[in-house]
């Protein structure tokens, strides 16, 4: 979601297990995990490397995505309880604070912001197919994404609570197929180019993290 792991970056299962103090069992595991949830692509002879959307593939991805949000914000609307309207600011209020910052971070709030409304609706089915293509995209905007002010989407995701918690679904559901589509139509034709970092070095922070959670 950060965009720490580029399209196309190989994930040998010796270097995760060693990283994450796993075997190669789990960390194989873990891969086809991945893999069925489209964001790994495994090869002949163990080889796993992240997915490397295509741009027909990544524009497909933004249209079903569209569709599956607009399903999520018309169930909601007109049914949000006054603490999830607070949480939903909240996160918003999070992603301000934070467009400051690294691009990948702001990224990743966003795309939490859509799978916190999914979750709302209460629908495993919602939650799995909006998380899972969510992700999706987020290889996409690593992959094709030009440079953008996040303030644009914050004012959207307020545009959108507002909405749910007025009880009209036919502007949510507008106003997220806009959303969606104007950050679909910052990708660029031209793929990024390939940063080289090293993988345990890219995996160190989230390491760490899991550590203290696991403490």
């Amino acid at each position: 979601m950060e965009q720490a792991l580029e399209p196309g970056a190989k994930l040998p299962e010796d270097a995760l297990g060693e990283r994450f103090g796993v075997s190669r069992t789990i960390a194989r595991y873990a891969l086809g995990q991945l893999a069925s949830e489209g964001l790994v692509e495994l090869r002949r002879n163990r080889i796993a490397v992240v997915v490397t959307p295509s741009w027909q593939d990544a524009r497909d991805t933004f249209d079903i995505r569209m569709e599956l949000e607009r399903l999520v914000v018309r169930q909601l609307a007109g049914r949000l309880s006054k603490s999830q309207v607070t949480r939903l600011k909240a996160h918003v209020e999070a992603e301000s604070a934070a467009r400051e910052g690294p691009n990948p971070i702001s990224i990743r709030l966003a795309t939490e912001f859509h799978i916190l409304l999914a979750t709302m609706t209460n629908s495993p089915v919602l939650v799995r197919y909006v998380s899972e293509v969510a992700y999706r995209c987020c290889l996409t905007l690593a992959l094709y994404s030009r440079p953008h002010s996040a303030e644009c989407g914050i004012t959207e995701h307020l545009g959108i609570i507002d909405a749910l918690e007025r009880g009209d679904a036919t502007r949510a559901m507008s106003l997220m197929h806009s959303h969606l589509d104007s950050v679909a139509e910052r990708a660029l034709v031209v793929p990024a180019a390939a940063r080289g970092r090293d993988l345990l070095e890219v995996l160190a922070p989230y390491t760490d993290e899991a550590t203290q959670h696991n403490g």
